[in-house]
């Protein structure tokens, strides 16, 4: 009797050990080393068909790798196995034939193809998440503690970066850091992020956060706007010169009211001079 009271808690004790080891996807994901610019989106995001237009057409095994995102598909590859082989012998001993059971047989897929996919799709619907209120308050708790990084430019005075990418197609750029204070884009320092696909940020993110967030502008504007001049012996060198700041007029901000209001006027038309 004392033996059966001692193994009652000790299979009880292992299903809560076995309930405790399973791990969300979606958490798990996020928290993989190199993953910090990703913020989590909820189920109730990636469950509205809306919100996945035209994904299916760009990432391979579409519904198995969405399945595997909302934790729907949690049957491993031998147990898979083990599934299909008793439906051909159920198949086998009603039709007596293998040729019937064969053609309807799906195809057998690798799971690390489906989890590659997974990755695809999550970073997809990311860029569209972000774009959202609720996704920009998440990248904005991000943003205020830093975790994008700041400019490396010294006169940028550490301003927090915005992760970008340089097209909203899987495959063809990295992530990129966008400056709002100077405006121009950075690889990432740490070489744990310089693999992560541009397109799970897209191209539209940094215009959205700024345009969302107007406080910020606000803070971007009180940045400095200084540029280094490059002198010889305290002489400032001739922008025509060929080590000369040439390009400086891309880095230059409006100081009279004459020249906001041509500012003003170069986002929508092109100014007479």
């Amino acid at each position: 009797m004392s033996t059966e009271y001692i193994e009652a808690p000790s299979h009880s004790a292992l299903s809560d050990e076995d309930s405790g080891t399973y791990d969300e996807w979606i958490p798990s994901f996020c928290s993989r080393f190199g993953h910090e610019y990703f913020c989590e989106v909820p189920h109730e995001f990636i469950e509205d068909d809306f919100n996945l237009t035209s994904l299916a057409q760009e990432v391979p095994h579409y519904r198995k790798a969405l399945d595997m995102i909302l934790d729907l598909e949690d049957i491993s590859d031998d147990e898979e196995d083990e599934e299909e082989e008793e439906e051909d012998q159920d198949m086998l001993g009603e039709n007596g034939s293998q040729n019937s059971s064969s053609k309807r047989k799906p195809p057998i897929v690798n799971r690390s193809i489906i989890e590659h996919a997974a990755e695809q799709l999550y970073g997809l619907i990311h860029a569209r998440y972000i774009l959202t209120k609720q996704g920009l308050q998440s990248m904005a708790e991000k943003f205020d503690h830093k975790e994008f990084g700041i400019c490396p430019r010294y006169h940028c005075s550490g301003m927090q970066l915005l992760p970008c990418g340089l097209s909203d197609t899987i495959g063809k750029y990295t992530v990129r850091l966008y400056c709002p204070s100077c405006q121009d884009i950075y690889l990432p320092q740490s070489s744990r992020f310089l693999c992560l696909e541009g397109a799970f940020w897209g191209t539209s993110f940094p215009g959205v956060f700024l345009k969302h967030f107007k406080e910020l502008e606000e803070y971007v504007e009180r940045k400095t706007k200084e540029t280094y001049e490059l002198k010889v012996f305290g002489f400032r060198i001739n922008d025509r010169a060929v080590s000369g700041q040439r390009m400086k007029w891309l880095r230059q901000y409006p100081s009279t009211d004459e020249e906001w209001a041509d500012f003003a006027k170069c986002e929508f038309e092109t100014p007479s001079v």
